[in-house]
Order: structure tokens, then sequence, then C-alpha cells
């Protein structure tokens, strides 16, 4: 059974830049969503670019990262502009001023000054204008549960809820009702601060659409064993008896770790979430879309099987197996109520005949990862090799190297490849990598905001497997001509906007 392609500019020729928005040029200690995601939607727009992709916008979790989030359905509130306070009066300007600034993402800064801050917006915003936080709550099914895991986590000063009191771990409606009444400031103040970020981000939403500009959003396919979503909803994931996730999830050794990952997430109870006509699935799937215009859904091959890690192999990703998902039955539902799944599908490291399949049949746009192409000419990743358009070409994504970095450290052979395929002396690999992306028949080519800088190892965003040092990347500046370059090659490859042809 053949789908349709995805309608509304997605079978179109586009490009993008990934770009999260912590790694915005700013003054404090992370990028945010005042005046310098605008002014970034502005570079985009002159530059001729329709899709600006970030990272996902949920609370990060261990080591900062996006992807191990304490929530599916929380926003990230750390991304919020104080100066926005400020004229909202909520902050006066002279708290806002930050500490020294650093060449990276300070997080003792983030944790320690930033956040008291926006809570402390928040406080006043529940002091000025209650009922307009409260029309909001009426409509989030999921805030009322996420507030009070953050009160809990407060209260007795643990992370997780498995070091929960056992009678509120175990959701007692008794001791539920109890702690809700204990803690209802401090559940109310986490709320408000969950609708400062989303009206924030859906004032850049709305900038974006200004301007023609797409969001691409990015969904990892599991969830926190500690977090909120494990809490509330334990049936739909798998336990042993002393209610430790098990298996876990990770992934087999591949391109990106020759050792595997092991990512520690508890895996889905497949057979739950069938009984439940997939109703988890389509309540996530439309937060992502009330953030984004398209979603990426990370790690897609984990709808056809799963790594299973066993937790007696005690993190040894090796020792994991595959374990089936009900893919089909899963986007068979979604499709009926987003007749055009507005996905991308990221089918990178070992991909079997079945994935390849699920794609296919529901003609959800692959990833082709140019980085990993110059083993030999007749890699698939190459241009020329591409058997259809339904793909997104990446030079390369937040878990490689930069272009220059990756240039600079691979094989001998793997740079003369490069040379003799982009006809270039491999001075400008960044720049010669983007026009081999754009000048290919995939649908979006999409590079990195570090390579447009021309940045080296340096500015590499994550090292799957490394625990230390990822996630803290950030632009300085948004240079007018690297804008007007990037332009000409929009234009060279028929990538501009349709208005924008001129």
């Amino acid at each position: 059974m053949l789908i349709r392609c995805i309608k509304n500019g997605v079978n179109m020729r586009s490009s993008g830049i990934l770009l999260h928005p912590s790694s915005l040029p700013h003054h404090g200690p992370c990028g945010d969503l005042g005046a310098g995601a605008i002014q970034f939607l502005d570079w985009l727009h002159k530059a001729g670019v329709g899709l600006w992709q970030t990272l996902p916008l949920h609370p990060p979790g261990a080591g900062f990262s996006p992807y191990s989030s304490h929530s599916a359905f929380a926003g990230a509130v750390y991304l919020c502009s104080l100066q926005q306070f400020v004229e909202q009066g909520l902050l006066k300007h002279d708290e806002t001023i930050p500490p020294a600034h650093d060449e990276r993402i300070v997080l003792d800064a983030i944790q320690n000054w930033k956040i008291p801050l926006i809570y402390k917006a928040a406080q006043n915003l529940l002091e000025q204008t209650p009922e307009s936080i409260e029309q909001w709550i009426s409509t989030q099914h999921w805030v009322e549960d996420w507030s009070l895991f953050c009160a809990l986590q407060k209260k007795y000063d643990v992370h997780g809820w498995q070091n929960f009191p056992k009678d509120l771990a175990q959701r007692k409606s008794k001791a539920l009702k109890k702690a809700r009444k204990e803690l209802i400031n401090e559940m109310k103040l986490e709320q408000a601060a969950q609708y400062l970020f989303f009206k924030q981000w859906e004032r850049i939403k709305k900038a974006a659409a200004d301007r023609n500009i797409k969001i691409v959003g990015d969904m990892p396919i599991f969830v926190a064993a500690d977090g909120c979503d494990a809490w509330t909803h334990r049936h739909l994931f798998r336990w042993d008896k002393d209610g430790n996730a098990d298996p876990l999830a990770g992934a087999p050794p591949d391109a990106f770790s020759d050792m595997g990952q092991h990512w520690g997430n508890p895996l889905y109870n497949w057979k739950e979430h069938k009984k439940e006509k997939f109703a988890w699935w389509i309540r996530r799937i439309n937060a992502e879309l009330e953030l984004s215009d398209y979603v990426r859904i990370d790690h897609f091959r984990g709808f056809c099987a799963a790594w299973e890690i066993p937790r007696s192999a005690n993190g040894d990703a090796r020792k994991g197996s595959w374990g089936p998902s009900p893919g089909r039955e899963l986007f068979t539902t979604l499709q009926n109520k987003w007749p055009e799944l507005p996905f991308v599908a990221e089918d990178l490291g070992v991909i079997t005949p079945d994935v390849d399949a699920l794609r296919m049949d529901y003609s959800l746009m692959g990833m082709k990862v140019l980085q990993f192409a110059f083993g030999s000419y007749d890699h698939m990743y190459l241009p020329h090799n591409f058997d259809s358009p339904n793909w997104a070409c990446y030079t390369g994504t937040h878990d490689n190297d930069t272009i220059l970095g990756w240039y600079h450290h691979t094989c001998g052979d793997e740079q003369h490849r490069f040379r003799v395929y982009t006809s270039s002396d491999g001075h400008q690999a960044n720049w010669e990598m983007i026009r081999a992306a754009w000048g290919s028949t995939a649908k979006w080519a999409i590079t990195t905001m570090q390579d447009i800088l021309g940045q080296g190892s340096e500015g590499r965003m994550n090292v799957p497997g490394e625990g230390g040092g990822n996630w803290s990347w950030r632009a300085h500046e948004l240079p007018e001509e690297a804008a007007y370059r990037l332009w000409s090659v929009n234009e060279t490859f028929n990538r501009l906007p349709k208005q924008r042809t001129s």
C-alpha cells in the first residue's frame, strides 16, 4: 500500500538549518526565545532558507541532553527570554544582567541564576493575571501531573519518581490527593512557568510562519525511566518484579559507536498501547505538532524492532537483541488522524529491509548523511545514488563532527574521494559539502549552523556515548555574508521558497 507524499511544502525542494535555541547567540548563559531567535529567523529569511530544525524542546535530562527529558510534553523553561519578562513587567531590568559571558553554554549559570529568575517571573504572573494561566491549564492534559512531579522532586530533594515515598511512587490515590493539597502553590508555580515557555514559543512559531519558515521538531522515540511519563503511565512500559526497567533501550554497534549505545530508557509495553488504541502516542504527536510544523522521529527503526539490553548485561549494549514493535499498526492509527503524516524518519544506524518497507509504505522522508558517504563511490548516501527525492539530505547531524572536523580527522582515502567528488581542494570542505547536499535530488537539504560558520571539532554538539561536555556549543554571530552566500546556493539549486526566487 503506497500512501501519498506529504503536502504543504515537504514535496518541494527546501533547505534548512539545524540549530537548537540554546545555541543561539546571546550575552547570557545560553540562547533563548527572545530577540536572538527573531534575529535568527530574519537571517534564515535573508538566506532563502525555509526550514529551522531544532532538537527536542522538552526539559533536558542527564548531562543537559534534550534526548533524555523527564517529560514528553512539558517545555524547556530554561529557554525563556528574561528580556521578555522585563517587557511584560514580570522582572526588573537590573535583575536580568547576566553573569560573565562564556564561549559555551554555562549550565551552572542556567541552573543557579537563570531558572530562579524564570520562577520569580512565574510567581509575579500568578499574582498579576492568574486567570490567563487557568484558561491555558484547562487545555493541557499533562500539566497537572508534571507540576506535581516537579513539586515532589523539590519537596523530597530527589531526582525521579523511584525516590518518592512508596505510596507516591505507586500513585496511591490517597497519597496523591494529599500531595496535591499540600503542594498546590508549588504546582501552580510550575504551571505558570510552563505557560510562559509555551507563550514565548508560540510567538517564535508565528514569527517563523510570517517569514514562510517551517519549524522541524524532534521527537525521541523513548522516554526517561525516572521521568513523569513513566510515573503516570507505568502500565505502558516494561518493568521487572522490583519495579526496574528491564530490558533497557539502546543501539547495537554502528557508525556512531563501536561499542553500541546503552540509553537506559524503559521499553514500551506494546500490548497495553494497542489495547488503548495508541491514545498516548496520539496525545504525544499532537503535542509535538503544536510546537512544530514537521517532526523528525528519532530512532525510527525502533518502530519495527528495538534493541533490548537485559538489565543483567550491566550496560553492555553488545549483549542486546532485537525485540519487535507494532510500527504498522501505530502509523496506520496516526494516519487516520494526520493523513499526510508530517514526519521525517531518522533511519540511520542498523537498518533492515523491514525498516525501509515501513518508511516507504507510509511515504515518510528518510535521512541521508553525507559524512558517512565517502567510504566508496557506490555508497547509498552519495547524492548520485539516491533512489528517489523522498529524502532529507544532511551534511551532518547533532551526533556528527562538523564538516571541517570530519574532514581533518577522517582517513586519507575518504578525503581523496571527497575532493574528487566535489572537485575541490578541501580548504572549504564545509561549503563544498553544503553544495553537494543542496545539489542532490533530495526534497530537503539541511546543514548545521556550525558548518555555515566553518567551525572545526570545537563546534561539535554531541559525541554519542560520552557523558561530559556535550550540548554546550553556541554561536556568537550570524554573519550577513554567510546568509548571502547561502542564498546564492539556494538559488543555484532551486531551493528558495517559491515567492523568494528573485
